[in-house]
């Protein structure tokens, strides 16, 4: 039996007579590797997701504890939907999953493009000083 688990990241505000902006790619927030990088991490622990660009996701787990994914390419449309979900039959998210990026359609989600996500790495976020 499958266990099927989303992940939105992000908000959308939705109004009539938008107007849509260009996205603009946003480097990821600088990060510095506190241990090694690992394959899996348990659902059960992941608190947050941030889409960070096309190729870089950060995780927050309850220990408040931050995991970096870095896709092995690029996922188109995923750092401007800020959105997917993942079905995994496991109780963890592995690098040898597939992510899919949510799309806004007509008022409701669709799917986008699949893409394998890389090794978790633990990092603390840089905060930059004002």
């Amino acid at each position: 039996m499958h266990k099927l688990s989303f992940i939105l990241a992000g908000s959308l505000l939705v109004s009539s007579g938008a107007i849509l902006a260009k996205h603009e790619p946003k480097a990821p927030p600088e990060a510095r590797e506190t241990g090694e990088a690992v394959s899996c991490i348990p659902i059960s622990q992941i608190r947050e997701s941030r889409v960070r660009s096309d190729q870089v996701i950060d995780f927050r787990t309850g220990t408040n504890k931050w995991y970096r994914n870095t896709l092995p390419n690029s996922c188109p449309s995923l750092g401007f939907e800020e959105r997917f979900l993942y079905k995994t039959s496991l109780s963890q998210l592995c690098s040898v999953d597939i992510i899919t990026v949510l799309h806004t359609a007509g008022g409701s989600l669709t799917q986008g493009a699949s893409c394998g996500l890389g090794k978790f790495q633990p990092v603390e976020l840089i905060k930059k000083a004002k």
